[in-house]
């Protein structure tokens, strides 16, 4: 692989040719001054012309077809063939780039995201965190609570042990890993293998670098997800409009041996506050807060409170380090709510 590459861009696209029009037309407009860095693929899965034809006439991109015309056999009742298919594809193309193609690293978007001004300084910035902390399994560049009224700070980057997904880079070490045991759908009825990833048994307590505003947009409503949570979780969603310089900004306090404690002082210095309306009680208390939860439907009920993502997977909520879910209320502030062994894990 070419030293100049960061990485390689790939759009996973299947049927829907309006959507990654508008996919390709965003990623274009910051990628033409970084082709060199970022070369750019499409991958289809299955043959839909009007997807093929568009992809195509871009004079600027790799095109790859995945056709895989074999039978899907689904292992459990209700289960969807999309995401056995979608599976397959996701092996079959970053196989493809791994090792025909030889990249280092790969950025996986789909067919109906928009991305930031600052998405590939953004990437550019933590490859180089990837490199030096193997505790650090892919970054992301979104965010599931990233929803306008929940962030505050474009500069922000957080560890999480939560993988986010949606607009996300692996490095080829962690690919050799998975790509040998990839799901073929993971687990039943309409999920994805991207929960497969957040199983402890995969991630095996590495971590991921997520950011506080999205430099990702998911304009998806239709899909293999059917519109699931779109208009309560996606279309609210914050697209990042500031040009941060990446290059400039010292990301070591999301270093592994510096982390902990990075993240152990701003909770600690948030107030403590506790019974029911905490949403109420957070809004007047007039700066961070911190919420102690103490076990799963305790966050779910504090969760619904706020309006941010009730849902864990694998025992870990979303977005959450250490068990600490963060993100802003009514401003710059910080709310986090501490799960009962989080203060312990994190040394307060």
């Amino acid at each position: 692989m070419c030293q100049a590459h960061v990485a390689a861009v790939v759009i996973m696209a299947c049927n829907r040719a309006d959507y990654l029009e508008r996919t390709l037309n965003s990623i274009l407009k910051y990628q033409s001054p970084v082709a060199k860095k970022y070369p750019l693929f499409v991958s289809q899965d299955g043959s839909d012309p009007n997807v093929k034809k568009k992809a195509m006439s871009y004079k600027q991109l790799t095109f790859l077809q995945h056709v895989d015309s074999s039978p899907v056999h689904t292992e459990r009742p209700g289960e969807l063939i999309a995401y056995y298919k979608i599976a397959r594809h996701y092996k079959w193309a970053l196989d493809k780039l791994f090792y025909t193609h030889n990249f280092s690293r790969v950025i996986i978007l789909e067919d109906d995201m928009e991305i930031a001004p600052d998405f590939f300084d953004y990437f550019e910035a933590t490859a180089a965190l990837m490199e030096k902390d193997k505790s650090i399994m892919a970054v992301s560049s979104w965010n599931d609570n990233g929803q306008k009224q929940f962030v505050h700070d474009p500069y922000v980057l957080y560890r999480s042990d939560f993988f986010p997904g949606l607009g996300w880079m692996l490095s080829r070490s962690t690919w050799d890993e998975l790509s040998q045991k990839w799901p073929k759908a993971y687990p039943c009825c309409s999920t994805y293998w991207d929960d497969w990833l957040r199983l402890q048994e995969n991630h095996k307590g590495r971590q991921f670098i997520r950011p506080e505003v999205c430099r990702t947009y998911n304009f998806g409503e239709l899909g293999s997800s059917l519109g699931q949570f779109f208009r309560q979780y996606l279309e609210p969603i914050k697209l990042n409009d500031v040009q941060v310089d990446w290059k400039s900004m010292d990301l070591s306090y999301l270093m592994e041996d510096k982390y902990k404690d990075h993240f152990a002082q701003i909770v600690k210095s948030a107030k403590p506050i506790s019974g029911v309306d905490a949403a109420l009680k957070a809004s007047n208390v007039g700066g961070d807060v911190r919420i102690k939860y103490k076990d799963q439907s305790d966050f779910e009920r504090i969760a619904r409170q706020f309006g941010i993502f009730e849902e864990w997977k694998d025992g870990v909520p979303r977005t959450a380090y250490k068990g600490v879910v963060v993100f802003r209320y009514r401003g710059p502030n910080s709310v986090f709510l501490v799960g009962p062994n989080s203060l312990k894990e994190l040394g307060i």
